[in-house]
């Protein structure tokens, strides 16, 4: 993030009009397009420099302006189904986005809601149910009736037997099941609904929403995507516009899902960081584009530059770097080895949100309650630094799969608890001797002089606090050394 440097880029929009509604394309420059392949692209949709989208309006508008022809017309359905119910790891990253609470919060308020007897079991990673829940599933339904956020839909669930089939959907799977199953809402528990606290009785909502959902149809939607040929006298060829449109026909399990804290459903969107699928013209308009026909000519009302910039990685959020320790074994490039890390990642789920917390507590990450994004310290990264000079393996997952993997050996028997213990000796000792042999303070000054810089606050105080902040950091140059 840091080190990233932002490029603009230039893109080609036109403004049409079919049946007096006005609508967008883009410009890409595919297969035929003069601009395919060419070094002024910035990727194939935009152009690196202004000056190169100018030049293709002013040849797409060259009089006399050619015909604009509808060349492709594809019509879809789309069907999405309600997502797989929580484990820890997703809950915790959905609090932190709705409710910038923090994993080890979520962990608290869920630990509670289990004890209350109104939640199953927390720390599980499964997000499935077994087949002897999903034969009893009716009892943790019809409980929700007396939860009034719930009921309606708790109702007709039951009126519709929806729940019946469950077994043989994606929400139930014993292979996916190591110790507990997913988290879902028990029915039971309403007297201690009035003493939660504001944050716990929304984790409970999300929860009971999500369980809900999985015996909704999907949600169904209807997309069109056009393409428009433009030519002109100097672009005889012509030159393509891309333009999708969208709407949700059926709502489907999204009347279920949406939570009522939500006043809007831009409010909605917000608070899920864009993630929800954006619905892009209204019912009138998609009638109006099913009529359309390939070979259908369009007036062109106009060109435009859309300027743009790239932007740098997100930073983690609380939420979303529990799910990446989940799903830790995306870093491994060895089949076997990420196989092996597949079904624990790093830290389980008992376990990631205290890791986090125990980071922000000894200062080596900074956690901003306010909006729970994460960013590390300078003694953060001067650690990290210490470690990738001296024992570079410890940052890499895949110890921690070659270890889980020599576990796994152990107890099917391939190998034994000395043999395992030797190899952990050994590289223990080995590392060890090559660290003591380092000598490279040298470099450390150096690493620790090139970010320093980067967490220096600004200074308004006297230059006597000044004098004790040069301290502090000789004295924390001194503890890198160290």
């Amino acid at each position: 993030i840091r080190s990233f440097t932002k490029t603009p880029f230039y893109r080609v929009i036109g403004n049409f009009k079919l049946q007096e509604k006005p609508f967008t394309a883009e410009w890409r420059a595919v297969e035929g397009s003069k601009y395919y392949n060419s070094p002024v692209l910035y990727k194939e949709n935009g152009f690196k420099k202004k000056e190169d989208a100018e030049r293709l309006i002013a040849e797409l508008t060259a009089e006399p302006a050619g015909p604009v022809t509808v060349t492709g017309i594809e019509k879809k359905k789309e069907n999405k189904n309600a997502p797989l119910l929580y484990n820890l790891a997703e809950l915790q990253n959905d609090c932190s986005k709705y409710f910038k609470i923090s994993p080890d919060e979520t962990l608290r308020i869920v630990q509670e809601l289990y004890e209350k007897k109104m939640t199953t079991y927390p720390r599980t990673d499964a997000r499935v149910l077994s087949t002897a829940v999903a034969k009893e599933i009716h009892k943790n339904i019809g409980g929700l009736r007396n939860y009034a956020l719930a009921a309606p839909f708790a109702k007709e669930v039951l009126e519709q037997g929806t729940y019946k089939n469950i077994a043989k959907t994606r929400y139930v799977n014993d292979k996916q099941i190591t110790d507990h199953y997913a988290i879902i809402p028990t029915g039971q528990g309403f007297s201690a609904l009035r003493s939660l606290s504001p944050a716990s009785a929304k984790v409970y909502e999300v929860i009971a929403r999500r369980f809900l959902s999985i015996f909704y149809p999907p949600a169904i939607s209807q997309k069109v995507s056009l393409t428009v040929l433009v030519k002109s006298q100097q672009l005889p060829q012509g030159e393509r516009f891309f333009a999708s449109f969208k709407v949700l026909t059926q709502e489907g399990y999204l009347g279920v899902s949406r939570p009522s804290f939500f006043s809007s459903k831009k409010e909605e969107k917000e608070e899920k960081n864009g993630e929800e699928e954006e619905f892009s013209c209204d019912e009138a308009f998609l009638k109006v584009l099913q009529t359309m026909k390939k070979g259908e000519q369009l007036p062109l009302h106009s060109l435009s530059i859309k300027e743009g910039e790239t932007s740098p990685p997100k930073r983690y959020n609380s939420g979303s770097l529990i799910l990446t320790m989940e799903n830790a074994g995306q870093f491994i490039e060895d089949e076997e080895l990420r196989a092996q890390i597949k079904g624990s990642g790093i830290g389980t789920s008992a376990t990631r949100a205290e890791i986090l917390k125990k980071l922000v507590t000894i200062e080596y990450l900074a956690l901003n309650k306010k909006t729970q994004t994460i960013t590390p310290t300078l003694m953060g990264e001067m650690i990290y630094d210490v470690v990738s000079d001296s024992i570079r393996p410890l940052l890499n997952p895949a110890l921690t799969a070659s270890w889980e993997k020599g576990l796994t050996g152990v107890a099917e028997g391939t190998i034994t608890s000395g043999e395992y213990m030797d190899k952990l000796d050994d590289f223990v000792r080995r590392r060890t001797n090559i660290v003591k042999q380092l000598h490279n303070q040298s470099i450390l000054y150096q690493q620790f002089d090139a970010i320093a810089g980067f967490y220096q606050k600004k200074e308004t105080a006297p230059a006597v606090k000044k004098a004790g902040t040069a301290k502090k950091r000789t004295e924390k140059k001194e503890n890198a050394e160290g």
